[in-house]
């Protein structure tokens, strides 16, 4: 969905790749498939995908029970995803390199080069069944990161919805990170589990919701699948949240297209234009 930085983070990322690989044992063809920033690189090593991300080295170590190890380990065999079969992480410099080796799937993602969508993909009734099962059996999970924390939601909500934050805040176990970009045509598969945690009740919806705004027939969907969840007071506040999380967004110059819907649907549940430049 994205692409490097710069030369130097291209270059970063590609010998590191090629260095998992090796340690591996996996021999990669493809094109390269970049995350947010050049963070992360993907590709095709056979039937599996070889994915590398870097951070910080004073942030190495997987945390016991988050990200897609965690995933692995704790979410319910049925919520689709692709297999983790191997990892491999390492440090060198001032970073730190984690792998992971997973299915390749050959289903296309939704949206492959954005998080929204500005037009109808004509999902089946099927696909949007799987998709709330998915996310009900999920929400049984024992989720262990506490993703959008209560500390943001008491900034975000003033700052980019313009309304107070709430005094609770109702959560479940959850994506995290539901768009367009993470979720596959039928049959459905959900991709990038970085953030799955334990996320404000209503928030995955919320958040698919926030990337459809440009297609309303799409939102409107997303709507009446998820009306138990998103027509109710903590529904709402996790909506709300999602909205804050693309407000800020926004605010850093992503999703120029979307912003106004963005600014519209804040203003529409809570009756406060937000105040962010659209």
């Amino acid at each position: 969905m994205n692409s490097p930085v710069d030369k130097e983070v291209e270059a970063l990322m590609d010998a590191a790749h090629d260095q998992a690989a090796k340690a591996l044992g996996l021999t990669c063809t493809g094109p390269p498939a970049w995350g947010f920033l050049g963070v992360t690189l993907g590709r095709r090593a056979g039937d599996q995908w070889l994915r590398v991300s870097r951070t910080a080295k004073r942030n190495a170590g997987r945390k016991q029970g988050e990200g897609i190890v965690g995933a692995s380990e704790l979410v319910p065999e049925g919520v689709p995803r692709p297999r983790l079969h191997a990892v491999h992480d390492w440090t060198d410099g001032e970073w730190a390199f984690e792998a992971e080796v997973l299915d390749c799937l050959t289903r296309p993602v939704v949206s492959p080069d954005r998080a929204d969508i500005d037009h109808d993909p004509g999902l089946p009734d099927e696909w949007w069944a799987d998709l709330r099962q998915a996310l009900a059996l999920l929400a049984e999970a024992d989720g262990v990161k506490t993703t959008v924390r209560d500390g943001w939601i008491e900034r975000a909500f003033p700052q980019f919805l313009g309304v107070p934050a709430p005094a609770t805040v109702e959560r479940v176990t959850g994506h995290g990170d539901l768009h367009w970009g993470n979720l596959t045509v039928a049959p459905l598969c959900l991709l990038d589990w970085e953030r799955w945690g334990r996320v404000p009740f209503g928030f995955d919806a919320g958040l698919l919701h926030a990337n459809s705004l440009l297609v309303p027939d799409v939102a409107a969907r997303i709507r009446k699948e998820f009306a138990a969840v998103l027509d109710t007071p903590a529904g709402r506040i996790g909506e709300l949240a999602a909205l804050a999380e693309m407000l800020q967004a926004v605010a850093r110059g992503w999703y120029p297209d979307l912003a106004p819907r963005l600014v519209a649907r804040a203003e529409a549940l809570t009756g406060v234009r937000p105040p962010v430049r659209e």
